[in-house]
């Protein structure tokens, strides 16, 4: 389907653009720093399947025609925007609420807060037109009509920059629950850890809906 040469080169441009730091990466590090480890992780997956949303949606023309479209694109953009807004705001509320951090959750509770942190990641992703926009400029670069199916062609880059983008994400997350394990003992560090996690999000939805569709 592909010439090696330009596997290779494609790889290398999705392994750079995945260790880019950008919206992704610093979102998953605020979960990571505001709920720890397992959160993170269920975010980095979450992030992975909203990214997987935009390559499918990529490949059947849905991003190129919202991305078209004035109003579609500013629908979308706002949703993400004021969905990452209000999540900054939730954990800026728990963080000024919460008298202690309680390192070790009872399993289901444990369980109902990944769940919730995978469910929050891919909508962080799956409103960002800004993704759309990407996989739509970098994708068809790499696309041979002669060679195979546009679309086959497209399902597959796609998923190998979102299977790279995860990993990147999933790496952030480790080196962010290690900064969170070294202030766990330590209350008022881990507020203010939930603090910064808070103005992050609040501070990426508002980066969002200032992001013009001609710049994406």
């Amino acid at each position: 389907m592909f010439e090696p040469t330009q596997l290779v080169l494609y790889f290398i441009v999705a392994v750079l653009l995945a260790v880019t730091p950008g919206p992704g990466l610093f979102y998953v590090a605020a979960r990571t720093l505001s709920g720890g480890q397992s959160e993170g992780i269920a975010s980095s997956l979450g992030t992975g399947l909203g990214g997987m949303t935009h390559v499918l949606a990529g490949s059947f023309g849905i991003s190129a025609l919202i991305l078209a479209s004035a109003d579609l694109f500013t629908i979308l953009k706002y949703s993400g925007a004021i969905y990452l807004v209000w999540l900054g705001f939730r954990t800026l509320k728990s963080a000024y609420h919460s008298d202690h951090v309680v390192p070790d959750l009872p399993s289901s509770l444990a369980g109902l807060k990944r769940a919730s942190a995978f469910r929050e990641g891919f909508l962080v992703e799956a409103l960002n037109p800004k993704t759309a926009a990407f996989f739509i400029a970098l994708i068809p670069q790499f696309i041979d009509p002669a060679k195979a199916s546009i679309m086959a062609q497209f399902i597959v880059l796609g998923s190998i920059s979102v299977a790279l983008n995860t990993l990147a994400d999933i790496l952030v997350v480790f080196a962010a629950n290690q900064i969170r394990t070294y202030f766990v003992s330590r209350p008022h560090a881990i507020k203010r850890l939930q603090k910064l996690s808070g103005v992050t999000m609040i501070a990426l939805g508002l980066g969002l809906a200032a992001t013009e569709a001609h710049s994406s």
